[in-house]
């Protein structure tokens, strides 16, 4: 299977044509259920385009290899809602509340086998070095997701500890399907760092972005619970910057909000929102944003260079930058 350009159904016609097979039913069911409940598919996007931009010809083996990073995605959402007791993704029931929580304990560890399955099917001659990026990137994913867990523990959280952790449990995903999608094309190691860097920054901003829609966002926009992170008391990058530059009351208020379980969800949310916008906490956020869009550029041109495909992820850029959900 070849294509030109990558557009928006590509993947999603190759995703929905490769299900997974096999019984129990209801194992395989619930593992297809978060597979195909839509998203972005930025991840194996990414992947492709990096692969495009070196070799410019996309093969079946890169369309597998593209499934494995968007299956590992999935795996992490389908265990992140359940350890987030969350009860909507992308607008529909979670993999837990539509089944149940053992049922999508297996689905998700089933979901992380398959990668290894798909990267292994492949005939890339770069297969050892590819499962090599692969599970460095994964055994990172998981080791942010506890030191995300971990946050609300400690006393005190500076801003270096909250981004190392968004870098490992969301931008080193996007970094390393960029940089195996230029490894499978034959790339440099040079060359390739230069698409996992890019996507580093971009993914970082991602996260930073998501952080600010899951505030300042609305559940129609979102396909989420709206202003989840501050009903959670979660300490994002908008509380600790509130806490440090909010003086006197404002800050005792902050500090109660998140302290205290409440029963009118509503006023919790508009206060605390009032509060960060206050502080500044909000164009904070997106300044530091922009700050880590820029290096993504930077990157993207020590990697794509005069590429034909570089204006397709320049668009896929762009969308990311804007999107609501």
């Amino acid at each position: 299977m070849t294509e030109n350009i990558v557009t928006s159904d590509n993947f999603e016609e190759y995703l929905i044509s490769h299900p997974f097979l096999g019984k129990p039913e209801n194992l395989y069911n619930s593992m297809n259920y978060i597979m195909q409940l839509g998203g972005k598919r930025m991840r194996p996007k990414l992947l492709l385009l990096a692969h495009q931009c070196m070799a410019g010809t996309l093969t079946k083996d890169v369309y597998q290899l593209a499934l494995a990073i968007e299956t590992l995605h999935n795996f992490s959402l389908v265990h992140d809602d359940i350890i987030d007791n969350a009860p909507i993704r992308r607008g529909k029931k979670t993999v837990h509340e539509e089944w149940n929580l053992p049922t999508a304990i297996l689905a998700g560890d089933n979901l992380l086998i398959k990668c290894y399955d798909l990267i292994l099917k492949t005939s890339l001659p770069q297969k050892e070095e590819l499962l090599n990026e692969f599970t460095t990137m994964a055994m990172q994913v998981c080791e942010g997701q506890q030191m995300d867990m971990n946050l609300p523990g400690k006393e005190h959280i500076t801003e270096e500890e909250y981004l190392h952790m968004i870098r490992l449990k969301t931008a080193v995903l996007p970094a390393c399907a960029l940089k195996m999608g230029a490894l499978a094309a034959g790339a440099s190691l040079d060359k390739s760092d230069h698409f996992y860097d890019f996507g580093l920054n971009l993914g970082m901003a991602f996260q930073l972005q998501d952080d600010f829609l899951d505030c300042f966002g609305t559940a129609a926009e979102t396909g989420k619970q709206e202003g989840g992170d501050i009903l959670e008391n979660k300490r994002t990058l908008l509380f600790l910057h509130a806490q440090q530059h909010l003086e006197g009351s404002d800050r005792e208020e902050l500090n109660r909000w998140y302290g205290e379980r409440v029963l009118d969800q509503s006023a919790k949310i508009n206060r605390v929102r009032e509060l960060f916008v206050k502080a500044g906490s909000d164009r904070y956020l997106l300044n530091l944003k922009h700050e880590f869009e820029e290096h993504a550029l930077e990157n993207l041109e020590q990697a794509c260079g005069q590429s034909e495909f570089k204006q397709h992820v320049l668009m896929l850029f762009d969308f990311l930058k804007a999107r609501k959900v």
